[in-house]
């Protein structure tokens, strides 16, 4: 399955692009074998300063056609990584070809974006920067291929 992080913003040098390229390197690794990857990044930009609405959109273009569409969003589900990793292998072994995480900008994701989620899935009642987020995404993502692979790496 096709992983794919649609996100606002771009993701220049830095700590946090250190981070989420070593995560997703890792991803790439563990998940080959358990048909997890490869992971595509697709950042979008609203240049012209339409707001969230203006985003939605953006980030809508970016997701591939019949992906599952999963959100980040602090009104999510909040999830262990083992259920997490469980619903990974959930839309892989149902046959889902490609998975979208969806992350706004500064002011979220659009409501009507949020609507057409499969699942939106937070990270706690606090709000976090939309940059780390991304790392904390890409981290989860080669956890989940780490529990799905039995390597040590979670432990509880």
């Amino acid at each position: 399955m096709r992983l794919h992080l649609c996100t606002v913003g771009r993701l220049r040098a830095g700590p946090e692009r250190a981070l989420v390229s070593d995560y997703l390197d890792r991803l790439g690794k563990t998940g080959r074998a358990l048909s997890l990857g490869p992971v595509f990044e697709h950042e979008v930009e609203d240049k012209r300063g339409g707001g969230m609405a203006a985003e939605g959109e953006l980030l809508s273009r970016a997701v591939p056609a019949g992906a599952v569409l999963c959100v980040l969003d602090e009104r999510g589900k909040v999830m262990s990584s083992p259920d997490f990793a469980a619903q990974l292998a959930k839309w892989r072994d149902g046959g889902r070809q490609d998975a979208a995480f969806v992350i706004g900008g500064a002011d979220g994701i659009d409501p009507a974006l949020r609507a057409r989620a499969d699942l939106a899935i937070s990270f706690g009642a606090m709000v976090w920067p939309h940059m780390l987020v991304r790392v904390m995404l890409a981290e989860q993502l080669y956890r989940a291929a780490t529990i799905l692979s039995g390597s040590p790496y979670h432990r509880v």
